[in-house]
């Protein structure tokens, strides 16, 4: 897992680095700088001039020495450093006397001295970086104001310059870089995977620039972000002389009159994962539906037409998934009610059971341990009873509502939050924009129930789900677009998305 960190330990680590490897912070620099131009000359056109704008501190440093390796590959740059004073970091300045013995470098000391931004430059952003505590004002924000109005395709090093590392609820959103892509250092950095920064990063690239392994072993986060090699080792192993009793026996309850397709998605999908034994309870109106479309599935009516009311099975000889599609209704509510009653182990729970419990204290404090929720951000803050200011708020609410309730919340999103009944979160990187239809989430239940089934811990299951169900809406994408994908295409790659692990 690659470790996330607050602004404190990227320096205390940038620190240990130079003491232990025995290199000088300019060194260090050049070769974050180096890691960034290599990056970008392969995205940018020899014959397209680039404007840089560098800062006084280091992020400033970093865009000045990008800026020499650049025009040594004989690319053409305008560089303009905004500087209201003389208060230039140590390696920064060095930087800046490196680049003038090659080129003219102009200062920005006040509003009028900023060059009109042609449409056909590429900007590149080294104004401020993971430091940076305050907003933006003064010239700074006469940039920043400049740079967004022209529309232009910004790269930011570190940083979109304005943004904060972490919370940006005080932050001014007028005074910060809108950037195309964002190549950050060594680890991906908190806000870049909140939703609230998706206006300033459309992408973000974590460049290792070699810091020190021991450091960063050594030093303490409960935020992680997964990558492919984090999860390769997740799927069980298949026996030889194994069954389909082996792989488990799911039951998802789902559906009502006009939203059987819940139960339908989540059912193909639970499947696909690869459960040995799958039944799915959904009200009569369904069980012709399921019995056609899902002929694989085993199907238990209910008494009702149009809702479901009552489990008579033995629910605690089976893994459990309730919610997609189920309603608000006293029917379902009673349902369960009934269930929290009679089943005790971890389940996963979405969707309308996540609505029901919102609105009744009763039903939350009877949630099993362990269990898996997977709530979208809306869903999310009915169930904590508070509506968040921005993303960083929400995840310190559902780390606190995770704790209390001894339970794994799976905050959907573009970097979908897995969170540990520990406070631990595990950001996913996986998934795209063509997820972000009705259906994907049923989806989810069902591969997150039938690995649950199949017999994975809770976490692992949230972790390895969560992934691939991203990945799935990866290839699906690929194939039939952004645009053109629908849930059942993520459902049709789930096998070439475990298969893509290996």
């Amino acid at each position: 897992m690659v470790k996330i960190f607050d602004v404190a330990q990227i320096k205390k680590i940038d620190g240990c680095t130079v003491v232990n490897q025995g290199v000088t912070s300019v060194d260090l620099m050049e070769r974050a700088s180096l890691a960034v131009s290599e990056k970008l000359i392969r995205v940018l056109d020899i014959n397209q001039p680039v404007l840089v704008f560098a800062g006084m501190g280091n992020n400033g440093g970093d865009a000045l020495a990008v800026a020499r390796i650049l025009l040594s590959k004989h690319y053409k740059l305008d560089v303009y450093i905004v500087a209201p004073d003389d208060r230039f970091s140590d390696d920064c300045r060095e930087n800046k006397e490196r680049l003038e013995r090659l080129t003219n470098v102009s200062i920005i000391k006040e509003k009028k001295d900023i060059p009109h931004i042609y449409p056909d430059c590429i900007v590149i952003d080294g104004l401020f970086g993971s430091g940076l505590n305050r907003p933006l004002d003064g010239v700074f924000l006469n940039v920043v104001e400049a740079i967004n109005s022209s529309n232009n395709k910004v790269y930011s090093i570190d940083m979109p310059s304005g943004l904060f590392v972490e919370d940006n609820l005080n932050n001014n959103q007028e005074g910060i870089i809108r950037a195309e892509k964002v190549f950050t250092f060594q680890f991906p950095k908190l806000s870049l995977l909140l939703p609230d920064s998706g206006d300033y990063c459309k992408k973000m690239i974590v460049l290792d620039i070699g810091l020190c392994d021991k450091c960063i072993n050594e030093e303490h986060t409960d935020l992680y972000f997964t990558e492919k090699a984090d999860v390769a080792t997740l799927p069980l192993s298949r026996g030889a002389f194994s069954h389909k009793g082996t792989y488990g026996k799911a039951l998802i309850i789902a559906g009502s009159y006009g939203k059987i397709g819940a139960a339908v998605l989540s059912a193909r999908a639970c499947l696909r994962t690869g459960v040995g034994l799958l039944t799915m309870h959904v009200p009569r109106c369904g069980v012709d539906i399921l019995q056609t479309a899902v002929p694989e599935a085993m199907v238990d009516a209910d008494e009702f037409s149009e809702n479901v009311s009552k489990v008579e099975l033995d629910v605690n000889s089976f893994t459990v998934g309730i919610g997609p599609g189920i309603g608000t209704g006293d029917k379902a509510k009673y349902l369960l009610h009934d269930l929290f009653d009679r089943y005790h182990k971890p389940m996963v729970i979405d969707a309308d059971a996540l609505n029901l419990i919102a609105e009744d204290d009763v039903l939350r404090s009877k949630i099993p341990p362990k269990s898996i929720l997977t709530p979208h951000p809306v869903e999310f803050d009915r169930l904590s009873g508070a509506v968040s200011k921005n993303g960083y708020e929400r995840l310190k609410r559902a780390r606190d509502f995770a704790r209390s309730h001894d339970v794994y919340i799976i905050l959907k999103g573009a970097c979908t939050a897995v969170v540990t009944p520990e406070g631990k979160v595990f950001f996913n990187s996986t998934g795209n924009p063509g997820m972000a239809t009705g259906g994907s989430g049923d989806v989810l239940t069902g591969m997150i129930t039938s690995l649950l089934a199949q017999g994975y811990f809770p976490q692992n299951a949230a972790i390895l789900g969560v992934y691939l169900h991203g990945l799935s809406g990866d290839l699906a994408a690929k194939s039939k677009s952004q645009q053109g994908m629908l849930p059942t295409d993520m459902i049709e790659y789930i096998g070439k998305a475990y298969r893509a692990l290996k």
